[in-house]
């Protein structure tokens, strides 16, 4: 039976308990998550870090339940240091830009996760998982870094936010881990188009990663 109350709640999506292995995922605004879960499956079986999907029908999507903070909050609690946290992520982008693409006719595009932040990493025993497919591409894999990079900045320039400071180290270390920034100005046209954010606030975002960088 689906639980009433979200075990957890994104900008699009709320997460709900179903029995003790699985989880459904649904999005607020329907939709349908099918190719989200096709690429999910096709990760999967390329040994990728992904929850496994049972089930895609309209805007739900049934997955494993997985047991594990999200590698923010084990950054913020301590479990999980900056260092390896920065690694973490440097680690996830290498291994998915390392897969083959599904569908581009491109031999040097990768498939792309374009929203690969600390709140969208689980670890758990086995490893980090990664999750939210949902704004999924494919393209060239300096862009998801730089994707990834912008969003830990937007945090580390929010003055209301109490990990403005945890989130600047990490960019720091991310950009150590993850080497040289490439195609921040087509990340901030995307986040442009699909974030939360306003002109301002993403070019001061767009600033700091190049203030980290140097």
């Amino acid at each position: 039976m689906l639980a009433v109350t979200p075990l957890a709640s994104g900008r699009v999506a709320d997460v709900y308990a179903l029995g003790a292995d699985r989880v459904i995922r649904r999005c607020r605004d329907g939709g349908d998550v099918r190719a989200e879960a096709d690429l999910m499956a096709y990760l999967r079986a390329q040994g990728y870090p992904v929850p496994e999907v049972f089930r895609a029908d309209g805007p739900d999507l049934e997955m494993t339940r997985l047991a594990g903070p999200t590698l923010a909050e084990a950054l913020v609690t301590g479990v999980v240091d900056i260092r390896s946290g920065a690694r973490i992520l440097a680690t996830l982008h290498d291994r998915l830009h390392a897969l083959p693409t599904r569908a581009s006719p491109d031999p040097t595009a990768r498939v792309l996760h374009l929203d690969l932040h600390p709140e969208n990493v689980l670890v758990t025993a086995d490893g980090p998982v990664v999750v939210d497919w949902g704004n999924a591409g494919e393209g060239p894999p300096e862009l998801d870094v730089a994707m990834t990079a912008l969003i830990v900045a937007e945090v580390a320039t929010d003055p209301a936010s109490p990990y403005a400071a945890l989130a600047g180290d990490l960019l720091t270390a991310f950009l150590a881990e993850a080497g040289p920034v490439r195609l921040l100005d087509g990340a901030v046209g995307l986040r442009a188009r699909t974030g939360p954010l306003d002109a301002r606030r993403l070019a001061q975002a767009a600033a700091r990663v190049w203030t980290a960088h140097e």
